[in-house]
């Protein structure tokens, strides 16, 4: 059973590094692209924004279906769609072919983030521990393996839809080699845990079960809007950062590039450290502190007038956010297994929409104040979360188990 449940872990780390791959791949070539279908700047965000509501709606579809046919089948077949999807945006030679590429993509994309975020959560149940922090971590690794394809293709003279179709096809074949290895089994409906590691309060025992789901759906919807603050908050960071050292404190174009840079090392580096944190001090924790310590990053970063307060700034916004979604994560997911891919899909769903809506907010703020200054929003967004933070002690936490012993693993 130990090797089994290890096998499962180490394919959930595969497709995390195949979900970020392939959306990587994307992003690399969508220079590439705008040109070959003649669009302007100002059209192509447009065209992004299908990019989103398909990933969403692709989200809120797969959680269910997840729930009722389990991760075995749900994962592999989001990530050979996926896969496929990828080359489709490479084929556009018009806005309305982009168009329906991006709206396909985005949508088999959210059915793959979401279904393996499900499985992660009943994997991170099995071993009694958190992990899903670590699973978030290895994304990352997915957009730089596509950096490195996208360079090393380009230099060679490869078309990018000879570069998508490529990466794509190798996705399906590794989409489907690592399907055997995940965890058929779905928990048994109304199997919840107790409360968060260290103290927290559960539903009381003679309450009923339609009080009891509705308590459950209740926190999830907390948790739902805590994800979407803080994935606000994300967004902005990955659009303005760069924007913000060259526009308010004059700093050079490559210079700028690092303020993205230093954010996101420490996203990275934050995650895979967070598992070891939240097993010790719980996940309400990594929470409340990590949503305050990116407080006080952006905090500095508003108002610190000299380049390296902008860089300490920005490592300490990357940082304290690294540990949050995953966190999110987790507890929608555990609070209630039997039906873990739909919550995840509505935590992940809305946290997805601040993800798109931070850039064009503090976009719409600079209208009013200074760049730097519409960062003071994302400083309230992350006193929100840590105060917020309180949500996690009432949603279940992993404990150990054998969710594998019935199963022949």
């Amino acid at each position: 059973m130990e090797r089994s449940l290890f096998g499962a872990r180490v394919a959930t780390y595969v497709y995390f590094v195949l979900c970020g791959t392939l959306m990587g791949a994307w992003v690399v070539h969508i220079p590439a692209v705008e040109e070959r279908v003649g669009v302007s700047h100002a059209t192509l965000g447009g065209l992004l924004v299908l990019l989103g509501l398909g990933a969403f709606a692709g989200m809120q579809v797969a959680g269910p279906l997840t729930d009722r046919l389990g991760a075995r089948v749900v994962v592999p077949a989001t990530g050979v769609l996926c896969g496929a999807a990828l080359v489709l945006p490479g084929l556009a030679h018009d806005p309305w072919t982009l168009a329906g590429a991006l709206l396909v993509f985005g949508f088999c994309n959210g059915g793959l983030d979401v279904s393996m975020n499900a499985h992660a959560v009943h994997v991170e149940k099995a071993y009694g521990r958190p992990v899903m922090s670590g699973f978030h971590a290895t994304f990352s690794v997915g957009g730089v393996l596509a950096a490195l394809v996208a360079a090393g293709a380009t230099a060679a003279g490869a078309e990018p839809v000879v570069t998508l179709a490529g990466v794509g096809a190798v996705s399906i074949v590794i989409a489907l080699a690592s399907a055997r290895v995940l965890m058929p089994a779905t928990p048994a409906a109304g199997e919840t845990g107790g409360g968060e590691t260290g103290g927290g309060e559960a539903v009381g025992e003679k309450t009923s079960p339609a009080s009891a789901r509705r308590a459950t759906a209740g926190r999830v919807w907390l948790l739902a809007v805590l994800a979407l603050m803080v994935m606000l908050c994300e967004g902005a960071a990955n659009d303005w950062s760069a924007l913000h050292l060259k526009d308010v404190l004059g700093a050079s174009t490559s210079t700028a590039a690092f303020g993205y840079g230093t954010f996101a090392a420490a996203m990275t580096i934050g995650r895979l450290l967070a598992d070891r944190l939240a097993a010790r001090f719980g996940s309400m924790a990594i929470l409340r502190y990590g949503a305050a310590m990116a407080g006080v990053g952006i905090t500095l970063v508003a108002f610190g007038p000299w380049l390296w307060t902008a860089f300490a700034g920005w490592a300490l916004f990357g940082l304290g956010l690294s540990g949050c979604v995953p966190q999110l994560f987790s507890a929608a997911g555990h609070a209630d297994p039997a039906a873990a891919g739909a919550n995840v899909s509505r935590v992940a769903g809305l946290g997805y929409v601040g993800m798109l809506a931070g850039p064009a907010v503090i976009g719409w703020l600079t209208h009013v104040v200074a760049l730097n200054h519409a960062f003071v929003l994302l400083t309230l967004l992350c006193v929100t979360t840590a105060v917020g933070a309180g949500v996690l002690r009432t949603a279940s936490t992993p404990s150990p188990r054998s969710e594998l012993a019935d199963t022949g693993h």
